[in-house]
């Protein structure tokens, strides 16, 4: 990793407890959902986990999100035409991408079981189909899209979405090409992924609402490409 792990944090207003948790709470919290520090253990990252240098070169700070440069890949902003806001974030390889979102999600709720039926049922109605599976971070979705390769051949494009849960955050990973068929603990976009922070802030927001997402001054735009070809 490019930064250190965090041993401790002092809490915030929210976080302090009025009186102590009783076992009972304790095992209550347990059974009702699982410890994103086992599932996070090795990131991505909430900010007050790690120790960010704003001098380090291979950071690149983009509001709701720090992604790390890695030698081979090229990060790309997808950027929506109406709003001119940036809407996600791409990490290009040469074998396929991986596409991240961040999204405000409750303190003690998982959003990811609505926003993956959300996902397989927009699938559906655009004629694909969703899979579930059990992933690296839990339940992820195997999406196959119909599609028409530049010869006029039709075709089915994968991909493989997964949601990651962090303190009050959701970050939405979709793998495309081989990442998306041949999953690698040790791949390129894995460990990539895993380098990445979240960066939550303080401010009140509804469940599911995307994180701001900036894009650095010396961004270049670029034509429109599939990030899987």
């Amino acid at each position: 990793m490019k930064f250190r792990r965090k041993q401790s944090d002092a809490p915030t207003g929210d976080d302090v407890e009025t009186s102590p948790p009783t076992t009972a709470d304790a095992e209550a919290a347990e059974t009702a959902r699982p410890a994103e520090d086992d599932v996070r253990a090795k990131g991505p990252w909430d900010s007050t986990e790690v120790d960010l240098d704003e001098e380090d070169p291979t950071k690149v700070d983009l509001g709701g999100l720090v992604v790390t440069g890695r030698p081979g890949l090229e990060l790309r902003l997808q950027v929506d035409e109406a709003s001119r806001q940036v809407a996600a974030v791409l990490l290009i390889g040469p074998e396929g991408a991986v596409e991240l979102r961040p999204f405000a999600a409750p303190r003690n709720a998982d959003i990811w079981d609505d926003i993956r039926k959300q996902i397989a049922a927009e699938t559906a109605r655009r004629g694909g189909t969703a899979t579930e599976a059990d992933g690296a971070y839990g339940k992820e979705l195997r999406v196959l899209m119909p599609m028409t390769t530049p010869d006029g051949q039709a075709a089915q494009q994968p991909s493989r979405v997964m949601g990651i849960a962090g303190p009050r955050w959701l970050l939405r990973a979709t793998f495309l090409g081989r990442p998306a068929v041949e999953p690698d603990p040790d791949g390129d976009m894995e460990s990539a992924l895993r380098d990445v922070v979240v960066v939550r802030g303080n401010d009140p927001m509804a469940p599911g609402e995307p994180l701001p997402l900036t894009m650095p001054a010396n961004a270049q735009p670029m034509p429109p490409q599939n990030p899987a070809e």
